[in-house]
């Protein structure tokens, strides 16, 4: 699993450097060599992940500029037995915390908010960040993108669960009785790490 964890992130790199590259590229020759970079780049997470080299593709919107990791935001809510919250993916069936990609216009904590209000209903403020990961750094699947994943605590000040077309379920779970993970959004340890730094506030923000 390290070495195709390590196969991706290459290719993420032969990806994002070429994409940049076509960005600046001043002649056809530089061109050609980008595209066919790229194309060695989705073989390579092709033979890994077993994708189709299409599908991977279009995971990638053209490049106009210098090619950025993305950003995963996760809102950590804690009710008051201790017990976290989490919503189940409709893509996979599993369950995660609250979030997704980072919006353009909101901050981070606002980002964290409004994903929290739509997948269950809840309305909460975004108290601190907890956690800055670089996904590679952490068992997680491959996957496709480089990511860095933040952690936001956020205190419930309102709403009820309500029902969304992207989620299958909501609730609370004990953390020795946790639902199975969607591991591509978050694992176990993730969890108990978030527990422990949201109990200490003077803990400083865990950084990769």
């Amino acid at each position: 699993m390290q070495k195709g964890k390590e196969l991706i992130t290459l290719a993420q790199r032969i990806r994002a450097l070429s994409q940049t590259g076509l960005s600046y590229s001043s002649n056809d020759y530089e061109i050609d060599r980008c595209k066919e970079l790229i194309e060695i780049s989705d073989r390579i997470v092709s033979l890994v992940t077993g994708l189709d080299e299409t599908e991977i593709a279009a995971c990638y919107h053209p490049a106009k500029e210098y090619v950025t990791p993305k950003v995963d935001v996760r809102a950590v809510v804690f009710n008051e037995k201790g017990e976290v919250l989490l919503v189940r993916e409709k893509m996979d069936g599993r369950w995660a915390l609250p979030g997704g990609w980072a919006d353009v216009g909101y901050a981070p904590k606002e980002v964290a908010v409004k994903e929290t209000k739509e997948e269950t209903g809840l309305e909460v403020c975004a108290k601190r960040l907890l956690a800055v990961m670089d996904k590679r750094c952490h068992p997680h699947p491959a996957s496709p993108f480089y990511i860095y994943k933040f952690f936001i605590l956020c205190e419930i000040t309102g709403g009820e669960f309500t029902q969304t077309f992207d989620i299958l379920d909501k609730g609370f779970f004990a953390l020795d009785r946790l639902p199975p993970l969607s591991l591509d959004r978050v694992l176990p340890e993730q969890i108990r790490l978030m527990d422990e730094l949201r109990r200490d506030p003077s803990a400083p923000v865990y950084s990769d």
